[in-house]
Formats: structure tokens, C-alpha cells, sequence
């Protein structure tokens, strides 16, 4: 099996992530013993040492363990903590974000001219723009540019200061979400996102735009949402 040889990552490090990824999809069985070094070195074209210092790394993280004697065993399963569900619909969107009860650090407010783009719908007069940090248990998962329409912001600007807009939006009787649209891209964390979110600069991330739209058609909020992708996962109902 051939590594990336160009890549930042040692290659003791590659290797111990296709091995997580054996455990983690079974091809690897808790319990199995774990081909001779000699075998995987061969298999990679490197040296034993590279694969003791690859092996290692799964110990330290409970995956497998050294029996004297005997060889090296799986041990353990690989976590998964994928908890986070991008939704395809706006009510369940919603109920993600009562439920997770999100940790918010603002990083600036102000007013701001949302980036619309051909097809979006109409701007409104104005915006209130807020970025922040969403949070669980400590560790942040996402960063979060809103763009909201101030006349709907000032309606109750304590709760979209402190709380997650969308469940606000439609909880408010007087609001009308007439359309919303979600896009989904795969990209890589800059600079500033893997600051924010303690990931090293360019990791995978999922990025998503959302916009919700009044019955004229106005952009009420536009939404730019950066993701870790080692938290996402997306669930699509294959309809025949």
C-alpha cells in the first residue's frame, strides 16, 4: 500500500490511521491478533520500527495491546462522535439546535451587507451581523457568520444575542418563513476557522449556507456555518 510521501503527516501517523480505520469498520475484530510487524512492514515498504512507532500510537488510545509472548491484540473500538446531524428539513434543523443546547461565544457584532448571491432573494433594509462559537461539553464544533434582518433582530435582541437564532425564528408568530434553502460543500479549515475550533489548519470542515426567505421573497438571515468534520454526519432518505 503506497503513503503519500509528499504529505506533512510522518508516516508512522499515516499508517496508524488506516489501522484505526480497520478497527473502525470491522476488518480489524476486537480480539483478532494483529499481523507480524515484518508483515506490515513489507506491506506498507517500510521499516518495523514505523510500524512499532504506528502500533503504539493505537495503545495509547486503548485500541490494542501487546501480550508478551502472544502479539498484539485489538483491544478496543474506535469512537465514534459523529453526534452532529446536518438536516434536510427546517423543523428538524430546529430541534438539532434546542437540543444540543449549544455554548455560544459571540466573536463581534455589528451591521454588515450579507454576501447574497443570483437567486437568494431580495436584502432588507438592513442587518444585523454576529459571528460565533457553538460549543458542547467545552470543545467547539462550529463557527457561525448570521446575517439577520434588524427589524426581526430587534424584536428581541436579548435572546438572539445569548440563544441559537433558528429555533427563535420559528418559534415567532410573526415571522414567516416563506422558503429556506441549505447548501452543503466539503473544504478545509483556514487560519482563522482552525483557531477557533482547536483543529490544526486544514482539516476537513463542512461548510453550510442557509438561507430563509419571507413571503416577498426578502432575505430574512443568511447563515455561514463552518463544521469540524470529525463531528458531522449527514442521513439522506433514498426515496425510490
Amino acid at each position: 500500500m503506497k503513503l503519500m510521501s509528499d504529505s506533512h503527516v510522518p508516516k508512522y501517523a499515516q499508517i496508524a490511521d488506516i489501522f484505526r480505520q480497520r478497527i473502525s469498520r470491522g476488518i480489524w475484530h476486537e480480539g483478532l491478533r494483529l499481523p507480524a510487524n515484518e508483515e506490515l512492514a513489507a506491506e506498507f515498504d517500510v521499516s518495523r520500527v514505523t510500524i512499532r512507532q504506528a502500533v503504539e500510537l493505537l495503545a495509547r488510545d486503548g485500541l490494542v495491546e501487546a501480550q508478551q509472548g502472544r502479539g498484539t491484540f485489538v483491544t478496543g473500538q474506535v469512537e465514534q462522535d459523529r453526534w452532529l446531524k446536518v438536516e434536510t428539513t427546517l423543523s428538524d434543523l430546529a430541534e438539532v439546535y434546542r437540543d444540543t443546547l449549544p455554548e455560544i461565544l459571540n466573536i463581534s457584532e455589528g451591521r454588515a451587507d450579507p454576501p447574497l448571491q443570483p437567486g437568494d432573494g431580495a436584502p432588507a433594509d438592513r442587518y444585523v451581523f454576529m459571528r460565533r462559537v457553538h460549543s458542547r461539553d467545552g470543545k467547539p464544533y462550529c463557527v457561525i457568520s448570521i446575517y439577520l434582518d434588524e427589524k426581526i433582530f430587534r424584536k428581541s435582541p436579548k435572546r438572539f444575542r445569548t440563544q441559537t437564532v433558528i429555533p427563535i425564528l420559528t418559534e415567532m408568530r410573526d415571522i414567516k418563513i416563506a422558503s429556506a434553502q441549505q447548501t452543503l460543500t466539503i473544504g478545509i479549515a483556514d487560519l482563522d476557522v482552525a483557531r477557533h475550533l482547536e483543529i490544526p489548519l486544514n482539516s476537513p470542515v463542512a461548510d453550510v449556507r442557509r438561507v430563509f426567505r419571507s413571503p416577498d421573497k426578502t432575505v430574512i438571515y443568511l447563515g455561514e456555518v463552518t463544521y469540524r468534520g470529525d463531528f458531522v454526519r449527514i442521513d439522506m432518505d433514498l426515496r425510490p
